[in-house]
């Protein structure tokens, strides 16, 4: 049976960041990832969590950093070994917590894209490139690249848009070498997840990541190829021409697009039944991604 949505955390007197999706916790040493089950859509979090999906988010992570063979700030996911002041109820976050290490964020998304979506499209539209990537004419919506191109993104202050930017402005921002060095680590991490996916049956169309420095050591950090940070398509019903059905919030933001809301105001209740497929969809990337079973069904 789903569980009660965990909207909120307070943790004793630990300083903490509450942003859309994570609560992250001041531990001293590391820091304390709380996914929980608060979901955005329209730079919106809105009232009616969906249960269980912090803790898909950590599982989808977790398996990430276990698969890919390169630094992260992944220490435990396990809540029993973690340093959590006393009267914490640890199973509230069982399964949706991650310690990590501590690492100074490099202030940039890094995007990596196979398949024409989104604001590529957009983009696209108007001027034919990405990015400032020139890409072929005629392509349409959900077209595949002929080969995954890195965009990068600036990080938005909560409530704003990240910015797409070129790989030209990222460099001259943090400078080449380091520019340099998030592409090819940002494309090869694609390029691995990629291949992983079409295992499962999944397209992953195109994803985020993000780096830090610990310790001298350019690191992954922050959730890792996630339905919230990726998206993913199934393979059997992939038809270029149009949107493709995701494993995400598509059922949330076709269910908002269709009501009277008007974006501006506060969002409304999610219908229970809403509520119950974008789970569904949640736990089944889950599923598909890791080869496992959803211990929360």
């Amino acid at each position: 049976m789903p569980t009660t949505p965990l909207l909120d955390t307070q943790l004793a007197d630990i300083p903490a960041r509450h942003g859309k999706v994570r609560d992250v916790y001041d531990l001293g040493e590391h820091l304390l990832l709380v996914a929980t089950d608060r979901i955005s859509a329209f730079d919106w979090v809105l009232p009616t969590g969906i249960p269980d999906k912090g803790r898909v988010l950590t599982g989808v992570s977790e398996f990430w950093f276990g698969q890919l063979d390169t630094p992260h700030h992944l220490v435990t996911t396990d809540v029993d070994q973690m340093p959590l002041p006393d009267g914490v109820d640890r199973e509230v976050l069982r399964g949706r917590v991650m310690l990590t290490k501590k690492a100074k964020v490099v202030p940039m998304e890094c995007v990596v894209r196979d398949y024409l979506a989104g604001s590529g499209w957009k983009e696209y539209q108007q001027s034919g490139t990405v990015c400032g990537v020139e890409l072929p004419a005629g392509l349409v919506e959900s077209d595949r690249l002929p080969e995954p191109i890195f965009t990068p993104a600036t990080k938005a202050e909560m409530g704003e848009h990240d910015e797409n930017i070129s790989f030209e402005r990222m460099a001259g921002e943090i400078g080449t070498e380091l520019a340099e060095e998030l592409r090819a680590r940002s494309v090869e991490l694609f390029k691995k997840g990629s291949a992983h996916a079409e295992k499962c049956g999944l397209l992953l169309a195109d994803t985020k990541y993000e780096f830090g420095h610990a310790d001298g050591e350019l690191i992954l950090i922050d959730e890792v190829m996630t339905p919230d940070s990726s998206r993913y398509w199934p393979a059997d019903q992939y038809q270029p021409g149009g949107p493709q059905p995701s494993f995400d919030k598509q059922f949330v933001r076709d269910w908002l697009l269709a009501s009277d809301w008007d974006r501006n105001s506060e969002p409304p209740k999610l219908p229970e039944e809403i509520v119950a497929k974008t789970r569904a969809k949640y736990i089944e990337a889950f599923e598909r991604i890791t080869g496992g079973v959803f211990a929360w069904k």
